[in-house]
């Protein structure tokens, strides 16, 4: 069987950041962009708390859903089984540092939410109890301060084999 792309990724180099993990037209001809936010370096920091990553995923969701100018090119936010990032799909033909802007906007409202979690109650989440507000703000914060706040080439590309 053949690997996948992200498979093929050199996870020993790959830092944080924001990468574009791949590009799909459908059959109609509109392009679809899946972006691999990562927060964690993988097998070199540990991963994101699973109760923490869930509550990222309901906020940033939320979030991103809602946003005046991205709500109509959304197709999924959600975590990446290792836990060290998320995937993000939007339809369009984007780069990293097309959603630079949207990734600050939606890592600042997850670092500084008060409130209850959206979605996070038995009747609208199968596992609703699952969440970890604090240490997502945690994790928001550390994403933004230490990668979005000043990305480099490093944070925005693939590295080489």
């Amino acid at each position: 069987m053949e690997k996948i792309a992200s498979f093929t990724i050199n996870h020993e180099k790959l830092c944080r950041g924001i990468f574009v993990s791949r590009r799909d037209t459908t059959p109609a001809g509109d392009v679809i962009t899946t972006f691999d936010i990562r927060m964690k370096e993988p097998n070199r920091e540990p991963a994101l708390d699973p109760k923490a990553i869930h509550t990222i995923e309901h906020l940033a969701a939320t979030f991103l859903r809602n946003h005046p100018l991205w709500k109509d090119k959304v197709i999924y936010w959600g975590p990446m089984g290792c836990l060290t990032g998320n995937y993000f799909i939007v339809s369009g033909n984007f780069q990293p540092a097309d959603i630079i802007g949207l990734m600050n906007e939606t890592f600042s409202f997850i670092a500084s939410f008060e409130g209850e979690i959206p979605g996070a109650t038995p009747r609208d989440c199968g596992n609703w109890s699952f969440n970890d507000l604090a240490l997502a703000k945690i994790e928001a914060r550390k994403f933004l301060d230490e990668v979005l706040s000043d990305p480099d080439e490093s944070n925005l590309n693939y590295p080489a084999d």
